[in-house]
């Protein structure tokens, strides 16, 4: 095949491409930047139930060496490099699902709430449930995995009114009665969550319902005890129609440190030794059964699986699915 260019295109053509040059990048981008991102939430389906992940924020942490322990800063440092994240600036998300069962709409876990204890990015799971079409006076339960200020930091407003006016809190007992310990105020390493356990928790004392290990307290949710991170953290087991995931809470922070070397310590453990006994337990449990998971703050939105890699566990990001 044959193309017969003239001269007269060829000099045409190419006077086009110089003016272009000439007037630079200006005259192909004069639309604005509109500096703005997709909503905070993502929506998929576990057999009869619908499920909306919603996000607080991201919670920086920044550099790791005094948060993540037991290892040698350097290594911990080259496995973020490694997987070409930031070494200097751990950056964790909160995801919290919303699971839609056709009887109950249960909230996992509220995020900091007001608080910017971590920073000024935290704070938007309501933002984020408006933006799903989703409202709080909707939820008929919030499940907390435990009570720390990331988890209950959202569970009642500035002036004590609760945020979710129909939903009764479950929670485990040892984790309620741990972090409202009036007597731990005088602690610094346990002070400023146990202040935010108490205003959180204390107004809705009345609605709370404790949880068992083992148990089935709402319908498809099962409790799994996971003592360490708090001495009452517990993972969830969620069911509908013979599909399942794990929420895990705060099991594993991070999907490569603490993945990688499940036996590294974190400082916000309450048992660092306990949290890597729980840790390793469940994840080979999880990884065994196939079972996918949730982490709270996995990268967004968190949902995939964990699988044994040597002494460890590698994450595998679900592919997000965009039709329902």
């Amino acid at each position: 095949m044959t193309i017969d260019v003239s001269r007269r295109s060829l000099f045409a053509l190419g006077a086009g491409l110089g003016a272009s040059a000439m007037l630079g990048s200006s005259a192909m981008a004069r639309a604005p930047k509109l500096g703005t991102q997709t909503p905070y939430w993502h929506r998929f389906v576990l057999g009869d139930a619908e499920v909306t992940v919603v996000s607080d924020g991201p919670l920086p942490l920044g550099d790791p060496s005094g948060t993540f322990t037991g290892v040698a800063k350097e290594e911990v440092k080259k496995m973020l490099a490694d997987n070409f994240l930031s070494p200097d600036n751990v950056v964790l998300e909160q995801n919290s699902p919303i699971v839609n069962t056709g009887d109950k709409l249960i909230l996992f876990d509220t995020g900091m709430g007001s608080s910017k204890m971590f920073g000024a990015t935290t704070g938007r799971q309501q933002k984020s449930m408006t933006e799903a079409g989703i409202k709080p006076a909707d939820i008929d339960a919030v499940v907390c995995s435990h009570a720390h200020i990331d988890h209950i930091g959202g569970i009642v407003d500035d002036g004590g009114k609760p945020l979710f006016p129909n939903a009764q809190i479950y929670i485990s007992q040892t984790d309620f009665d741990f972090w409202t310990d009036e007597g731990k105020l005088g602690s610094a390493a346990t002070k400023d969550f146990v202040v935010h356990a108490r205003k959180n928790l204390l107004p809705v004392r009345d609605r709370i319902v404790f949880f068992k290990d083992g148990q089935e307290f709402l319908p498809g949710v099962q409790a799994i005890a996971a003592p360490g991170h708090t001495v009452g953290h517990t993972i969830f087991l969620v069911s509908s129609a013979g599909k399942s995931f794990a929420f895990l809470g705060d099991l594993s922070h991070h999907s490569v440190l603490l993945l990688e070397r499940p036996r590294m310590e974190f400082s916000y453990d309450t048992d660092p030794k306990q949290a890597a006994e729980s840790r390793v337990k469940l994840l080979t449990m999880l990884a065994a059964n196939k079972t996918p998971v949730m982490s709270y703050h996995f990268a967004w939105p968190g949902y995939g699986h964990v699988a044994k890699a040597g002494e460890g566990f590698h994450y595998y990001p679900e592919p997000m699915q965009m039709t329902l």
